[in-house]
């Protein structure tokens, strides 16, 4: 099983990015699937996640309101959605899941900057 993160970048404060997660080697519909980012000196920190087959979401406090988990099952995809981005967001993002072990991908890059 493999997950593969994509669609970081480096966006000014108050623009969006969509970042994807992509599956390799198993269905993603029966799994929750989550989000985590990690800054530079701050501990992992979860970010959303979206439960199998779709039936509920969390989200960080910090991200209410602004990011979006959903996913695409005929692209076997999970994909979080950001909108107004402040620099704080700015971190390494990680998709991940019980596959039934914990996995997880290299992660993408998201800087949020003037």
């Amino acid at each position: 099983v493999q997950l593969v993160e994509s669609g970081g970048g480096l966006v000014q404060p108050g623009g969006s990015l969509r970042l994807s997660c992509a599956a390799s080697g198993r269905t993603l519909d029966a799994y929750a699937i989550g989000w985590l980012r990690q800054a530079p000196g701050k501990e992992r920190e979860g970010v959303a996640c979206i439960s199998s087959y779709d039936t509920s979401t969390y989200y960080a406090d910090s991200v209410k309101g602004r990011f979006t988990i959903s996913r695409d099952n005929a692209k076997n995809t999970v994909f979080l959605q950001m909108n107004s981005l402040k620099p704080e967001d700015t971190a390494v993002y990680y998709c991940y899941g019980y596959l039934p072990y914990f996995t997880s991908g290299r992660g993408t890059q998201v800087t949020v900057s003037s």
